[in-house]
């Protein structure tokens, strides 16, 4: 395909399952790539029916699909996109079809490791901590995402007035949960909570603090009870998500080591990274890969219970990516 300033808008369909975590790492590539040539994107959610969504992916149909889902096919009269960036396992037996599908004209590129046909997609973006190779892979660190500077400050807009006014250090406090490789029982989320007060306490500074869909309840109550005491602002989950003004008005950002989204979003700041222990529940090989890289290149450090302070480059993996997906159009 030749992508050049004169030729219309790319068209790119953006294929998940619909969670947010999943689909921002799709969604994160295609807005990077968007800034670099004048794009049109559609976003489309996919599940696949009950009795068929734990099927090899091999043996899965299109008949086998939610009606609810987006249509994954082009409307009568429409054409199939230039580029389809898809993320998560229920989209790889669409993502492997596509090619032949669109006759050749799309270009498939898959986040994550797919684990399964790596050579039916043009482009596999995966982190370096899963370890895959091949002429079609571009490993980098964590996976793609939304965050930018632009989107931190439009994001910060609307809590301006609450955060501004909080005392230096402020330290943004990003908690996971419970996973297949990592846990957080309220005992250690009682540890974690008095270590972080403490710090925070002693730097004389501020917390802005969030918890995610999997933290257990039991951690998220214990948490807030003991953080409270500080200034700061600890959501509720009411109103406007502040995860992005959070990340904007961090002088520190404390994030468990559960999460390769919230840690590669954190490093892409610019921001001392501090990475919060949990309670591993298997062989953290993939993890450690990955705090490792972080570590690597001075993105991050093992939080101690002191609020140290350095510097490094931002991580802008994202946009390296979004890069290579353009060069491969321009074929």
């Amino acid at each position: 395909m030749e992508v050049t300033a004169d030729r219309p808008p790319l068209s790119i369909w953006v294929v998940s399952d619909g969670r947010t975590g999943i689909e921002n790492q799709a969604l994160g590539l295609a807005e990077a790539v968007q800034r670099l040539f004048p794009s049109e994107i559609t976003v489309k959610r996919i599940h696949w029916r009950k009795a068929f969504d734990r099927l090899p992916s091999a043996l899965k149909a299109d008949w086998m699909l939610d009606p609810a889902s987006d249509p994954v096919t082009p409307a009568a009269g429409e054409a199939w996109p230039d580029l389809w960036i898809a993320t998560g396992r229920a989209t790889l037996p669409l993502s492997a079809r596509i090619r032949r599908r669109s006759g050749g004209k799309t270009l498939v590129v898959q986040t994550q490791a797919p684990r399964w046909r790596d050579d039916a997609y043009d482009l596999i973006v995966a982190p370096v901590h899963d370890q895959l190779t091949g002429p079609n892979v571009l490993s980098i660190t964590g996976s793609p995402h939304r965050v930018t500077p632009q989107r931190l400050a439009e994001g910060a807009s609307a809590f301006a007035e609450r955060i501004e006014a909080l005392p230096h250090p402020r330290v943004a406090v990003l908690i996971g949960g419970r996973s297949r490789a990592h846990d957080l029982p309220v005992d250690h989320a009682a540890a974690l909570a008095d270590q972080i007060a403490e710090a925070v306490g002693t730097a004389g500074g501020s917390i802005l603090a969030t918890f995610s869909r999997r933290t257990p309840p039991e951690a998220r109550a214990v948490m807030t009870q003991r953080l409270s005491a500080l200034p700061g602002l600890i959501w509720d989950e009411t109103g406007p998500n502040p995860y992005f003004a959070f990340l904007h008005f961090a002088d520190h950002i404390l994030v468990t080591e559960d999460s390769a989204n919230m840690a590669a979003e954190a490093a892409s700041t610019g921001r001392p990274v501090h990475i919060l222990p949990m309670i591993p529940l298997k062989s953290g090989d993939k993890f450690a890969r990955l705090h490792a890289d972080l570590q690597q290149r001075g993105a991050s450090r093992p939080f101690d219970g002191v609020l140290e302070t350095w510097t490094y480059e931002p991580l802008a993996e994202t946009e390296r990516a979004a890069r290579d997906v353009v060069s491969r159009l321009r074929g």
